[in-house]
């Protein structure tokens, strides 16, 4: 692995770049690591350049993928693939993000569908609890056949034909019962608002 000043032998040999990346993984090796850095970051710099990166991106994105590869060096696998397709695997990935990050558009903060609906005003909320109460106390008040037919069909929210087969009534007796139901509730709160 070292050459006779201390340095890895890395030109092209895998294996050397895997024992790099071994030593890494093993103990985070700083200089096994500064090897690393120093063989791979100007080819994975001229790698994205030639997917269409500028110079200024491509370096930055160099200087990402290098600490990927040291942040991630004990999830590299030799069985699955050599050291230098791993960390051009690394860059791919980098530069496919990179476009995405760059094609996301701008979220607008006025747009309405980010904002908060703002809090209702204390008033409001008091007419709209004493609204349900009324609401609640005519539907209390109806005959009980009625009141079920409503309870089924608005809170549980089923069809006229699903609440006749409920109730084993004719579909027009639910329907009749419903239109009786709505009108006693709204003559009831129409004649509270009087």
């Amino acid at each position: 692995m070292s050459g006779g000043d201390g340095k890895a032998n890395v030109n092209s040999n895998d294996r050397s770049l895997e024992t790099l990346l071994g030593a890494i993984a093993e103990n985070g090796d700083k200089r096994a690591f500064a090897e690393l850095f120093e063989y791979f970051a100007p080819r994975v710099k001229g790698f994205l350049m030639k997917g269409g990166a500028s110079d200024a991106d491509a370096d930055d994105l160099a200087q990402e993928v290098m600490v990927k590869v040291f942040k991630k060096a004990k999830l590299f696998d030799n069985s699955r693939a050599s050291a230098a397709t791993w960390i051009f695997a690394i860059a791919r990935n980098a530069r496919i993000d990179a476009i995405r990050r760059a094609t996301k558009p701008d979220l607008d903060p006025d747009e309405p569908m980010l904002t908060p609906e703002e809090a209702p005003r204390a008033d409001v909320v008091c007419e709209l609890k004493e609204r349900d109460a009324r609401i609640k106390e005519a539907v209390r008040r109806l005959p009980a056949e009625q009141r079920e037919a409503m309870m089924l069909h608005f809170y549980a929210d089923e069809p006229h034909s699903a609440i006749a087969e409920r109730l084993e009534l004719p579909l027009g007796t639910v329907k009749s019962r419903l239109r009786l139901a709505i009108e006693k509730v709204r003559r009831e709160l129409d004649f509270d608002d009087e």
